[in-house]
């Protein structure tokens, strides 16, 4: 008998939804489901391992930064209306 806990498919790169989440590597990363997510800190963590940040930005389980890419102001207003 095993005492090893379950691995967390965040923590693996393992997703077990169907269908699957993006990789963290995929343009469409940020379509990942929420595996924990922390408003009052401005984060949340995907289920391919991205945190992804309120300003948009993210950090990549290899370590890589991805700078926030909202569009410009302007375009948000005129959404907005």
């Amino acid at each position: 008998m095993s005492t090893t806990p379950p691995a967390k498919p965040h923590l693996t790169g393992r997703c077990r939804h169907e269908p699957r989440c993006p990789s963290a590597d995929a343009p469409d990363r940020d379509a990942a489901r929420l595996a924990s997510t922390h408003p009052e800190q401005g984060w949340s963590l995907l289920c391919n391992g991205v945190l992804h940040f309120e300003d948009t930005g993210e950090l990549l389980p290899d370590g890589q930064i991805v700078a926030p890419h909202r569009g410009p102001a302007g375009d948000r207003a005129a959404a907005e209306r």
